[in-house]
């Protein structure tokens, strides 16, 4: 291994990690909201909002990130959306893992027991405060994990956007392989950069999953 050559790069490495969290944590909060939002409406009695909800849960669960990632950032200008590789990334992972968080909520909301939402009605509140002040915190703390998992997995599937040139982690490294044919090394340096990330965020899910589980 070229200890050397490592010492040289891995600043580059450093500043592209920073742009993988941003995207990381920009789409994160991206599909949260999504998901949410999504997760509400899949259990809505209304077809109109329901079935739209699942045709779009099931279409981004069920093809390629990658492609989906294509179709926005190349396929976009066809139809008049045009971005710049970061938005394009941030944009794609979010609506990607917001289908699969919101399976993730919607979980965590039908696991509450329907007695709570029996009692809420029998206290005369509708169904709009119900979810709000019954059903949702209670399921809030059932969706921490999951809703951690699939974080997680965003920031390990970030690699894609390095196929439209987002200069991030997976980016840099094939970069660097390209001009110092040391793909060993350079992978090596990308996947110590993606461990340091995961293991904090990962920290920080399983403190954010003891403290609710305390409440």
């Amino acid at each position: 291994m070229d200890i050397q050559l490592i010492a040289k790069v891995w600043p580059f490495f450093a500043e592209a990690a920073v742009v993988t969290v941003e995207i990381s944590v920009l789409a994160i909060l991206l599909g949260l909201s999504i998901g949410f939002a999504a997760g509400l409406g899949s259990l809505s009695h209304n077809k109109l909002i329901r079935l739209p909800v699942r045709f779009y849960v099931s279409f981004f669960r069920g093809t390629p990130a990658l492609i989906q990632l294509f179709l926005l950032y190349f396929g976009g200008p066809q139809v008049g959306i045009q971005l710049d590789p970061f938005e394009a990334g941030v944009i794609g992972l979010g609506v990607n893992i917001g289908a699969y968080m919101s399976e993730s909520i919607r979980g965590a909301i039908i696991s509450v027991d329907k007695g709570q939402t029996e009692a809420g009605r029998c206290l005369g509140l509708g169904h709009a405060q119900v979810m709000r002040k019954i059903i949702i915190p209670q399921a809030a703390r059932l969706m921490v994990r999951p809703l951690g998992v699939n974080a997680i997995a965003l920031i390990k599937g970030s690699a894609i956007v390095s196929t439209i040139s987002l200069v991030e982690l997976s980016y840099t490294a094939h970069r660097f392989i390209s001009s110092t044919y040391k793909p060993f090394e350079m992978f090596i340096l990308a996947s110590v950069f993606y461990l340091l990330i995961v293991t904090v965020f990962s920290y920080g899910v399983r403190k954010v999953d003891q403290r609710v589980a305390m409440d």
